[in-house]
């Protein structure tokens, strides 16, 4: 089973299979990520690693985040993040996680913050129809509607949907499959889209629903034109 691995999304592309289809990929920057910490049942009550990512200036960290980083004789980290520790692996202070920890066909889940939009009226945040806009009502195209209630109970029920914030949550993709792995530039192809914007952190790890290894096995291509041929020329027969 592979580490989690801290990294930041880069963008979306496309990649193509065997079979020259366009897989629409997530470019996340995997890694390298430094074991700040070892945590054990002896001192801290429990077992965990503290990995870091995306080193900074020490003129940029504080000094207790630069004394912590010194003691695994690394640089202070920006993104620092707990991850369990996994059966049959072994980390120290010091150690590097890097995108060797995946592989092709591996499922995995992504951990990151949405996109923030801001305050946001009813009809963009909860998709509202709004109100009519003609009949001599003015004004009331994309308001809420009454919210209260009679005399019994006369208050605003909690959970109603309302204008607010929307977006900047913490949110988690699953069962995303890794496409291809480029170990020369720390970096995992993903098909299907990450939480967040281009440049924001994201936490990959081991997906905890589909554990085994998608094996693609393309065809020949002779096989594959000799199957269309034999579907055009069922499509002719049926006219």
């Amino acid at each position: 089973m592979s580490h989690t691995l801290l990294g930041k999304k880069i963008g979306m592309t496309r990649v193509y299979n065997e079979l020259g289809e366009a897989v629409p990929v997530t470019v996340v920057q995997a890694g390298p990520c430094v074991v700040l910490q070892k945590k054990t049942q002896e001192k801290d009550g429990y077992t965990a690693y503290q990995i870091g990512f995306d080193p900074v200036k020490e003129s940029r960290a504080t000094k207790p985040a630069i004394g912590h980083a010194k003691k695994a004789n690394s640089s202070p980290m920006r993104f620092v993040w707990e991850v369990p520790v996994v059966n049959g692996q072994e980390l120290n202070a010091g150690d590097q996680v890097t995108v060797k920890e995946f592989q092709a066909g591996q499922f995995v889940d992504v951990i990151g913050t949405s996109k923030g939009k801001g305050f946001q009226g009813v009809v963009f945040r909860h998709n509202f129809r709004g109100g009519p806009a003609t009949h001599g009502a003015k004004g009331w195209k994309r308001r809420t509607g009454s919210i209260g209630q009679r005399l019994f109970p006369g208050t605003v029920m909690r959970g109603q949907r309302m204008p607010g914030h929307m977006g900047h949550k913490r949110r988690t993709v699953q069962n995303l499959e890794v496409v291809h792995v480029r170990e020369q530039d720390n970096a995992l192809l993903i098909q299907g889209a990450v939480p967040g914007p281009n440049g924001g952190y994201v936490v990959v790890r081991p997906s905890k629903k589909m554990h085994e290894i998608k094996v693609r096995k393309a065809p020949e291509m002779a096989e594959v034109g000799a199957g269309r041929a034999d579907k055009k020329a069922a499509a002719g027969k049926k006219k």
